[in-house]
């Protein structure tokens, strides 16, 4: 059964033309899947509402069968990992990535093996009793992704989770992450305008325009066989051929 299903959801801010509209989509259950399109086409806020932090307008947002379109965030268990970290400043490594779990009243030998399991799973063992103000950018985005990971979410959401990186360090986390998941096998859902993360860390790729989807399909399929002007153009260097239809 899918993982994730979306039946026509829309959601509409009032007096504007922003949000997205009749989403149809499924994602099965581990997948790798990212949300690309340009800036306002509607990813992040389709990721949001994913998460139950926008309500939807209509439609409904399914979890193995079941509807949550009317379940609380924080009810969802699902794992959310923003572009600015959202780190607490006052938090040591170790008690960033162990505080889902003690909001979830774990006991806390089970708090420390866990919190070791993600510390050995990002690679940051030697970093746990540092705070956020003492690591880099990129280690900072794994602490915030080893939290997120921690309480062992149904789905990751990453809501571009990469943009405040230089592209060396981008390219060095791209890497670590689709190794993350390969490992872990939780469903991750990904938000990006970057074409190139998305070819190479994606198991499909879901291209939005204007609120809706234009097309989804793996990397090679979208790349090779786009559907449409903007999936070609949007996906990387293409040739366009216009020709001149001769109906006389």
């Amino acid at each position: 059964m899918a993982s994730i299903e979306l039946r026509q959801v829309s959601k509409i801010y009032p007096g504007s033309a922003a949000g997205v509209k009749d989403i149809d989509l499924s994602v099965a259950d581990g997948e790798f899947v990212i949300f690309l399109g340009p800036s306002g086409c509607g990813k992040s806020t389709l990721l949001r509402s994913i998460a139950g932090l926008e309500s939807i307008t209509a439609g409904d947002i399914l979890v193995g069968g079941s509807s949550i379109a009317s379940t609380p965030p924080e009810k969802r268990n699902f794992g959310m990992v923003f572009q600015g970290y959202a780190l607490f400043p006052h938090m040591s490594v170790r008690k960033n990535i162990a505080y889902p779990l003690e909001i979830r009243r774990k006991p806390q030998p089970e708090i420390d093996v866990r919190v070791n399991e993600m510390l050995d799973l990002v690679q940051l063992k030697g970093f746990a009793d540092r705070y956020p103000h003492q690591l880099s950018g990129g280690q900072q985005q794994r602490v915030a992704l080893a939290r997120a990971l921690s309480f062992s979410p149904r789905v990751l959401l990453l809501d571009e989770p990469l943009g405040a990186l230089d592209r060396k360090l981008r390219s060095d986390v791209q890497e670590q992450l689709k190794d993350i998941h390969n490992r872990v096998g939780t469903t991750f859902i990904y938000v990006t305008h970057d074409q190139e993360e998305a070819l190479t860390m994606s198991d499909r790729i879901v291209i939005m325009n204007r609120g809706k989807v234009v097309q989804v399909g793996n990397p090679v399929e979208l790349y090779e066989r786009p559907r449409t002007a903007f999936a070609a153009s949007f996906l990387g260097k293409s040739n366009f051929i216009h020709l001149k239809l001769n109906l006389g």
